[in-house]
């Protein structure tokens, strides 16, 4: 049996809403009457659906349109019809689509978005929200396109600066494994019939070739078991503070990622702050879209400390993540009143240190990769011609 979605008025004219369960809008009208409710809309209840992901570069040209639209005058709704004609992205078409029945319900644009964390994240929505109450909604998207626009470069520079190293290592293990299974065994076959005693380094490459040989299935599993062990261990509090603590303690990756976590907490706290967002629902937003455990762990407790009528600057202090810099202007941010601008400022000047961040260990990871492959195929190549150059010895 379908449900349904009423809106009504009741005898003294207050509007209300609800849902029933009845097999036609027919039968809910004439429930709505017979209770004595004036009767302002019916529409079946729409089955939910798991939110999608939606690219954040999407979601920014969704919001610069948006904003560009609601600034020219026209109506929210209008604005909202035309989004889910002409966005590409079907996921979020759809999702426009089911934001304007919403909004037509009479719920706000920032009630109608939150249905959809798939595409709207906490920050969207309650900036959102911000503007619907000011009056400066496309004031507010503009901001956040610019917040989001900003956001996507970092992590794609951060992403991008680990895809190299990746591809790279990915290459050399293949390459490692190819000549384990395909190649060692060759030469194990032509020193066994010369039935010469090998040096310990050839004895150890053959070795490893046998052990894949015979046991690349049991490998395999002692590498999903760790694979999947480590992601349940992530999935608890405990077991993500440990891994985020330990990547934020790595040399030169670690400097990255605190340098990329500073430049987000201070970029969304500014963001949401300029935009009318109370200071403790700001951290705590920015608390969970952080990325980080520790960072999370930090900026929790600087919300604590503010509720209980102190600074944000200490407990950012103590927690050892924030440079001495970050928690200084915060604290002058905080004494003149201008904690937004000091944030923005803040974020501004760590853009331009993950930028060099990420060249620094682009730098260093080429030479290291160099060295790694040398030593590793350089070094089977050789353990595999050492008892050539004895056989020749001999023979000499």
């Amino acid at each position: 049996m379908p449900v349904f979605e009423y809106t009504a008025r009741t005898a003294t004219g207050e509007e209300t809403k609800g849902t029933v369960d009845l097999p036609s809008r027919e039968d809910v009208v004439k429930h709505l009457r017979q209770n004595r409710m004036m009767v302002v809309r019916v529409r079946e209840q729409q089955k939910k659906k798991r939110s999608k992901r939606v690219p954040t570069r999407d979601i920014v040209i969704f919001t610069r349109q948006f904003a560009t639209m609601i600034n020219s005058g026209l109506p929210l709704v209008q604005a909202l019809d035309i989004l889910v004609k002409q966005t590409e992205n079907k996921a979020l078409s759809e999702t426009t689509r089911q934001v304007v029945y919403d909004v037509e319900s009479g719920n706000t644009l920032a009630d109608a978005l939150d249905k959809h964390k798939g595409a709207f994240s906490a920050l969207f929505v309650n900036m959102v929200a911000a503007g619907e109450a000011g009056g400066i909604l496309d004031t507010i998207l503009l901001r956040l396109a610019t917040f989001l626009e900003k956001n996507d470069a970092i992590i794609r520079k951060v992403k991008g600066a680990m895809i190299y190293p990746a591809v790279i290592f990915s290459v050399a293990g293949i390459a490692v494994v190819v000549l384990l299974i395909f190649v060692i065994p060759t030469f194990e076959s032509m020193f066994a019939s010369v039935n010469l005693e090998l040096p310990l380094p050839t004895r150890i490459v053959i070795g490893l070739s046998v052990l894949l040989q015979g046991f690349w299935w049991l490998m395999l599993l002692v590498a999903a078991a760790l694979f999947f062990g480590t992601k349940q261990y992530y999935a608890t509090s405990g077991g993500q503070l440990v891994i985020d603590r330990l990547l934020l303690m790595m040399p030169v990756l670690g400097d990255l990622l605190r340098k990329s976590a500073v430049s987000r907490f201070t970029r969304t706290l500014g963001t949401l702050l300029s935009s009318g967002v109370s200071i403790l629902e700001g951290l705590e937003i920015t608390a969970r879209t952080s990325g980080n455990r520790v960072i999370h762990d930090a900026v929790m407790a600087s919300r604590g400390s503010i509720a209980g009528g102190e600074t944000i600057a200490a407990p950012l202090a103590k927690s050892g993540v924030f440079p001495p810099m970050v928690t200084s202007m915060i604290a002058v941010g905080e004494a003149t009143g201008g904690l937004d601008e000091m944030l923005s400022k803040i974020a501004d000047f760590y853009d331009d240190e993950v930028d060099a961040a990420v060249s620094a260990l682009l730098s260093l990871m080429e030479p290291i990769m160099i060295v790694v492959l040398g030593v590793v195929v350089g070094g089977m190549i050789v353990a595999m011609y050492l008892p050539i150059f004895d056989m020749i010895n001999a023979v000499q």
